[in-house]
């Protein structure tokens, strides 16, 4: 694979991935699940930049691959920063789009899916839960966007209490149509 077609898949990904969060999941306090997800609470509730957040929170397992996966460490740390890096940038976002909340959950989820499914299908990611995801499906064989599917799905369950139902119902939506959005991208061409 060239080096110039990943750059791009990053880019791309990272700009993608950062418009879905800021411009149609702020706006109504929905979460993506995963490290994004607790970023996002993160977010909420203390108005911490999220981003930043899902820098800190991915450290982990940014760790976790440096010393078990290495190639999966250097596939997804440029990732990591890049969309950190544009999902802080395009904060401005979070006032452009005035939708309805299901309208935004599944355009946010489109878009977001693409993102990721763009990184990972040129063998790279954001770290956190794509990174996560990479790891499960390695040692299960689980399909990558079934594998983040899940791990977002734990996490939006733990973050319940702190949703409102409709939050929650919503964000439920959301990495649902993540997951399913991912698992297309991700199809090799036959």
């Amino acid at each position: 694979m060239l080096i110039t077609q990943k750059i791009a898949a990053i880019i791309i990904g990272s700009l993608l991935i950062g418009i879905g969060i800021n411009g149609f999941l702020v706006p109504h306090h929905l979460i993506d699940g995963g490290v994004d997800g607790a970023a996002l609470i993160m977010h909420y509730y203390f108005d911490f930049k999220t981003g930043l957040c899902i820098l800190l929170f991915s450290i982990p397992l940014c760790m976790y691959a440096w010393f078990y996966k290495p190639a999966y460490f250097y596939s997804s740390f440029h990732g990591l920063l890049v969309s950190a890096f544009f999902i802080d940038l395009l904060d401005p976002l979070r006032t452009s789009f005035d939708l309805p909340i299901f309208l935004s959950s599944l355009i946010g989820g489109c878009i977001i899916g693409i993102g990721i499914g763009i990184m990972l299908r040129n063998d790279t990611s954001t770290g956190g839960t794509d990174l996560l995801a990479r790891l499960i499906s390695d040692y299960t064989g689980l399909n990558i966007g079934i594998a983040i599917l899940l791990v977002d799905g734990l996490v939006v369950l733990a973050g319940y209490k702190t949703l409102e139902l409709r939050s929650f119902v919503f964000s439920c939506i959301t990495i649902a149509v993540i997951g399913l959005v991912t698992s297309i991208v991700m199809k090799p061409e036959e």
